[in-house]
């Protein structure tokens, strides 16, 4: 698979890439926000590790630039370890987030994570509730029959909604189950990506697609 690296620290751009590159991966680099999003655009990658502090264009701001174009999986690497920050990133749609300085084998770690979690069910069957189908293999939300576009993250969401829609499931584990058991993501960001999910569907027609149970968890509603 191919990581795009976007750094503007020669140094810090060339210990990503050998730490990579040693994983097995194959691996694009970009000084600034501005190259990176031509590197997406050109080279497809599968994931993007990306700094908050560049110049001229923050991290931020290409983030929500990458989105805007496909759901291509983003990891923050930053010196920026501010709790607000981190919050700001997993709600404009990254991954995860890594701090500066970082153990490699952490940054391979938490790579390996996202990827597994993002690619690993790709040549699974479709799901299906109601209105509402999710083709895991061209990575397309319908309702009626027409396409939804969704983020990384409200896909994955609604997969793991889809995948039993009459149960309940907690946030703890929609949270574990979409940014790892290990993640520090609040119930506020979760929150957050429900309500694009519910939004977007019910723009769609299916305002009744997801429900919650305060206190208990989040299931698929009727979607008929």
């Amino acid at each position: 698979m191919k990581i795009l690296i976007v750094d503007d620290d020669p140094r810090l751009r060339e210990l990503v890439t050998m730490t990579l590159e040693r994983a097995g991966f194959a691996t694009v680099t970009a000084a600034d926000g501005q190259r990176a999003l031509i590197h997406v655009a050109r080279e497809a990658p599968d994931l993007v590790v990306l700094d908050v502090g560049l110049p001229e264009m923050e991290g931020f701001e290409v983030c929500r630039r990458i989105r805007a174009q496909g759901d291509v999986p983003i990891l923050f690497l930053t010196a920026r370890d501010d709790e607000i920050d981190r919050v700001l990133g997993l709600e404009m749609g990254a991954d995860d987030y890594v701090t500066k300085p970082f153990s490699p084998r952490e940054l391979v770690a938490r790579v390996r994570a996202i990827l597994k979690r993002t690619h690993g069910g790709a040549r699974a069957a479709p799901l299906h509730h109601g209105r509402v189908s999710l083709d895991r293999l061209s990575h397309v939300c319908r309702v009626d029959g027409a396409d939804v576009a969704l983020t990384a993250t409200e896909f994955r969401l609604l997969g793991l909604l889809l995948a039993q829609p009459a149960r309940l499931v907690g946030r703890a584990q929609l949270i574990a189950g979409i940014w790892g058991a290990r993640s520090q993501v609040s119930d506020r960001t979760l929150d957050s990506h429900l309500r694009n999910l519910r939004r977007k569907l019910a723009d769609a027609g299916c305002a009744d697609a997801v429900e919650t149970v305060h206190g208990v968890g989040v299931r698929m509603g009727p979607c008929a």
